[in-house]
């Protein structure tokens, strides 16, 4: 273990395949990453491996869950996937609580296509720089991205970067469908990645707003899934006004498992300060 936390998992010789199970809502196509998959592997009725896949964050995957799997050689396999309810707030057309599910597919695994699959090695000069690879097309699979500042609902006030991450402020005038009421406003951040956008899941942030060195709102933004602003962090305020200070304090960063490229990315995230 190392002092920050981060510990280094090596990819084992009896690793066949890296096996993602994607699920997402129809109607929107938000990928929500609080569904936590149980898979179980089987090869003509026997049980090869069963387990829980991480959480990952991935600059060519984006957000995903996924493992790695050892399997028994060449030949088809079935995959149960089952998913739990969800434990982050839904909000909108999404209120309703989803999940508790299950599904099987099947896929044919050959150690020789598997040794066919090409890859491009970053050169030296470019390890370590600022940057990230685009997202892959995954053809029929949505993405984990967040929308673009222009996309977002609501007045955007502004955004900070804070240990990589891009943080975007925005402001709904009705909170009543975040648990307020119309006269309250919805105080939305949006936290992604800064290249690709994708999501920033699984932390923990508070926030406070200050009007002319008095306080107007000292707590947690809680984690949401909404149609519009996706996934994100707010909470309902009595009002805000133009030169509010916003400080957003990172008590925890995602909790996910790392892909090459983002070792040390999002860990170390200093507060974000914002004149809204």
């Amino acid at each position: 273990m190392k002092p920050n936390g981060i510990t280094k998992v090596e990819i084992q010789p009896e690793d066949s395949i890296h096996l993602m199970p994607v699920v997402w809502e129809t109607q929107t196509g938000i990928i929500p990453p609080d569904i936590n998959p149980q898979l179980t592997v089987t090869q003509n009725g026997e049980s090869i491996d069963q387990f829980a896949p991480w959480p990952m964050l991935s600059q060519p995957m984006g957000f995903h869950f996924g493992d790695n799997a050892q399997l028994q050689g060449d030949g088809t396999y079935t995959v149960e996937v089952s998913i739990g309810g969800p434990s982050t707030r839904r909000t909108g057309s999404l209120a309703e609580n989803q999940g508790n599910t299950s599904f099987t597919f099947e896929f044919e695994f050959s150690e020789s296509t598997l040794n066919e699959i090409s890859y491009t090695d970053i050169p030296d000069d470019k390890e370590g720089t600022k940057g990230a690879v685009d997202l892959m097309d995954m053809e029929m699979l949505p993405d984990s991205q967040v929308p673009t500042p222009d996309a977002l609902p609501g007045n955007v006030r502004g955004s900070e970067t804070s240990g990589d991450a891009k943080f975007v402020v925005t402001v709904l005038e009705d909170a009543s469908r975040f648990g307020g009421d119309e006269e309250q406003k919805y105080l939305a951040v949006s936290p992604r990645t800064p290249y690709n956008r994708t999501m920033l899941p699984m932390m923990s942030l508070s926030a406070t707003l200050q009007r002319d060195g008095t306080s107007e709102f000292d707590g947690i933004l809680q984690a949401t899934i909404d149609p519009d602003l996706r996934y994100h962090y707010g909470t309902t305020v009595a009002d805000i006004q133009t030169g509010d200070e916003l400080t957003i304090t990172v008590d925890s960063p995602p909790q996910t498992a790392r892909h090459e490229g983002y070792e040390t990315a999002f860990v170390d995230m200093p507060d974000v300060q914002v004149t809204l």
